[in-house]
């Protein structure tokens, strides 16, 4: 019996470790760092998170047995270290129950709203082949992987403060494009079309464009010819920050006919009433001013990051889209996604939220550095807006 005890204290140990390094890897990704600190932080922060519990549990498990810890913690272990496994533990509950309130499956803080989804290979839809790299090639043919299976989501996404004129309103939501050069630019250009034919008022395009210098003269062929009423209207992210200037990004979508909302707080007329349009790119690249309260105007953020709901609330935004987080990249059943570069974690890996008084809306994207996809597909999102 002791021995099951045990073995129990240890699996709850290696749980809680593990968590508690994902967290900090997830958040690490949210800040304005630098690519050379980053970078090895985040192997240093995996190595952490699961070498260090495998060494313990199969080289001094009785260390991590808390009951034996503390009763033996003079003869068997430093003081430093029973600290280290009692701050372990209690990260089951201050991290592990918001972690588990937040799982998808329970909809907790989520907005109930009705989702159709069809889902189209589009390797099989187009002549052009879409890997163009050895690299991208391999990851197309490994088990489970949907990088090319697009999820057409349309969703009636209820806004509270949504003027009676635009009940009904439609946009299309998409982002994290990642021109890598290892995708055909036709897999976004099929995306778009499919929007286009869905007959959106608004397009919105929510940051990280491109990843690779190369890729900025595809742009031009990738988004232009696109038409709709109110306008194709861009914001840029963290990979396009990457880049030696973005300048030549903006330029390109400018040229293709796309309007460069990042940093900026504009006033536009859609079904002939003003509507405020703001777009922020923080905190990476440039962060829109601080809004008149007494602007009664109904107001539409693109944001990069969800991390930005906070300033959102502040500011009275009804309606926030979002990126970033690629929903995780990977899904566990159940349980949902684990990775997300966010400071809340997977909390809003992708869906649909509320926060007083503002509606979220948070795409999984359409593709990302990282060729593989597992039980998350690539996104485009038609969003009807309806009066809460």
């Amino acid at each position: 019996m002791e021995t099951v005890v045990s073995l129990l204290w240890v699996l709850a140990f290696m749980i809680a470790h593990l968590g508690l390094w994902v967290a900090a890897y997830n958040r690490v990704n949210a800040f304005d760092l630098r690519r050379s600190v980053t970078k090895p932080l985040m192997k240093c922060l995996l190595l952490l998170a699961f070498v260090a519990p495998l060494y313990l549990a199969f080289v001094d498990a009785e260390s991590i047995d808390l009951l034996y810890c503390l009763q033996n913690s003079e003869q068997v272990v430093s003081k430093p270290f029973v600290i280290y496994v009692v701050f372990i533990y209690s990260s089951l509950l201050w991290l592990g129950l918001p972690w588990i309130h937040a799982r998808p499956l329970l909809k907790n803080g989520w907005l109930r709203s009705p989702v159709q989804t069809r889902i189209v290979n589009v390797a099989d839809e187009i002549e052009t082949q879409l890997p163009l790299t050895d690299r991208c090639k391999w990851f197309s043919r490994v088990p489970f992987n949907q990088i090319f299976e697009l999820a057409i989501e349309k969703i009636e996404l209820p806004v509270n403060g949504l003027p009676d004129r635009f009940d009904g309103y439609r946009i299309a939501h998409l982002s994290d494009v990642h021109l890598t050069g290892d995708v055909s630019p036709q897999f976004t250009r099929y995306a778009l079309g499919i929007a286009e034919q869905w007959g959106p008022e608004l397009l919105a395009l929510t940051g990280d464009v491109i990843d690779s210098e190369d890729c900025v003269d595809w742009l031009e062929g990738i988004f232009s010819r696109v038409k709709v009423n109110d306008g194709a209207y861009f914001i840029l992210g963290n990979h396009d920050a990457r880049m030696p200037t973005v300048s030549p990004i903006r330029s390109a979508m400018e040229k293709a006919g796309w309007k460069d909302l990042g940093g900026k707080v504009i006033t536009a007329e859609l079904r002939q009433q003003d509507v405020t349009l703001i777009g922020s790119e923080a905190p990476w690249l440039e962060m829109p001013r601080s809004l008149n309260s007494e602007d009664q105007t109904f107001r539409i953020l693109l944001s990069h990051s969800p991390d930005q709901i906070r300033w959102a609330q502040k500011n009275h935004i009804q309606l926030m889209l979002a990126g970033h987080t690629h929903g995780g990249q990977g899904r566990l059943p159940l349980l949902g996604p684990v990775l997300s570069p966010s400071v809340y974690g997977s909390r809003f890996a992708s869906g649909q939220f509320y926060r007083s008084p503002t509606t979220l809306h948070v795409t999984r994207g359409l593709s990302g550095t990282r060729l593989l996809r597992l039980n998350c597909r690539p996104e485009l999102s038609l969003l009807t807006l309806r009066q809460a």
